[in-house]
């Protein structure tokens, strides 16, 4: 058997670690995760609710169409049915895109690091990456225009970005919509979009209307807590879909999440009381970052990337034996630093306290 000669050179994706795996290498009996970007207080009560009575048919193959959804999504954002993809997870639409547009000869740009799938699906693809380094936690959106040309298929842009929390007010947005020529996609990933608190954000599904080379990422799993049953989606012009549509597969999506996914759209009440309790908690941090000196990117996702004067495998092995998972930073491209999910506030109290015994052992070492 003979593989893709790319794949030997690659390393599948690999999650932080499990709760159940540090409880029993370390001995604790209580763990609180917050290296995944997960919503802390789970999903829609609506949802959890109704759960038992979603669990039907499972002998059926879901609906392949998504029509249900479709529907609820549509009216939602005020979109055409058409103009939707689903996919098992924004990641899976990631992997359609780049499924579709890219192959040898051609070349997509993305900053780096950003969202790691973008660089992974393409070179599964053997398509040429661009990576263009972040300029002090943003994409530096100049040089990514510079890195196009005529064999260029996708342009990634993260907002707010992942690991750095940082967005791209509308104005930039706009500018680099108006200069990326029409043969290059631009993918607005907004995995993050509920959780965005600026003023200049951009709407960038209004703009689908005026931009028929933009496709939007949207997902359930980090606002609405449904990470674990795998359902987001993309938007783009009706034709931009046609096009994707043949590289999905046929049952992509679960009648289960399909069905969560209608259920949770309509509670709004739940992603507005979590948000608002993010936003809190993600200050107290940004607090006890200034208090005790500690860098970070005026992130507005749910989590923060936390600048540390050791290295964030340091950290983040210390920060285990006191019973959090955290990402580090080598891990992510990102030295000497920390990638934190905003947790519930008495979990946060805990954590700070935590890194500021660390910090306090370092400076007396």
């Amino acid at each position: 058997m003979k593989a893709k000669d790319i794949l030997k050179s690659m390393k599948p994706y690999k999650p932080g670690k499990g709760i159940e795996e540090v409880k029993e290498e370390y001995g604790l009996d209580r763990i609180v995760k917050l290296a995944s970007n997960e919503n802390p207080y789970g999903f829609s009560p609506v949802v959890k609710e109704e759960l038992p009575k979603l669990v039907s048919k499972l002998e059926i193959y879901p609906d392949g169409y998504a029509a249900a959804v479709r529907s609820k999504v549509s009216g939602f954002l005020g979109v055409e049915e058409e103009q939707i993809i689903f996919g098992n997870g924004s990641d899976e639409v990631v992997q359609i895109i780049c499924r579709t547009f890219l192959e040898p000869g051609a070349n997509t740009v993305m900053a780096s690091p950003t969202f790691p799938q973008y660089r992974h699906n393409a070179l599964i693809e053997r398509a040429e990456v661009r990576e263009v380094p972040l300029k002090d936690g943003h994409h530096d959106l100049e040089e990514m225009i510079r890195q196009i040309d005529e064999n260029t298929r996708v342009f990634w842009i993260c907002t707010p970005n992942n690991p750095t929390g940082v967005h791209i007010n509308e104005e930039t947005i706009k500018d680099v919509l108006s200069r990326v020529p029409e043969h290059v996609l631009v993918v607005l990933d907004e995995a993050y979009y509920e959780y965005l608190e600026a003023e200049d954000s951009f709407d960038a599904v209004a703009a689908l209307k005026q931009y028929p080379n933009l496709m939007v990422l949207r997902t359930f799993s980090k606002a609405y807590g449904l990470a674990g049953l795998r359902i987001g989606f993309g938007l783009a012009g009706a034709d931009v879909i046609q096009v994707l549509e043949p590289a999905r597969e046929p049952f992509n999506t679960s009648t289960v999440a399909q069905a969560a996914a209608i259920l949770a759209l309509d509670d709004q009440e739940f992603i507005s009381t979590t948000v608002e309790a993010n936003h809190r908690n993600k200050k107290a941090l940004m607090r006890f970052c200034d208090e005790n000196d500690l860098g970070y990117y005026d992130t507005q996702a749910n989590f923060l990337l936390i600048q540390l004067p050791i290295s964030g495998d340091e950290m983040f092995e210390y920060l285990l034996t006191q019973g959090f998972i955290v990402r580090s930073g080598e891990a992510l491209g990102l030295p000497n630093s920390i990638r934190l999910t905003i947790g519930k506030e008495e979990d946060m109290k805990q954590i700070q306290q935590a890194m500021k015994e660390k910090l306090e052992m370092v400076k007396q070492s």
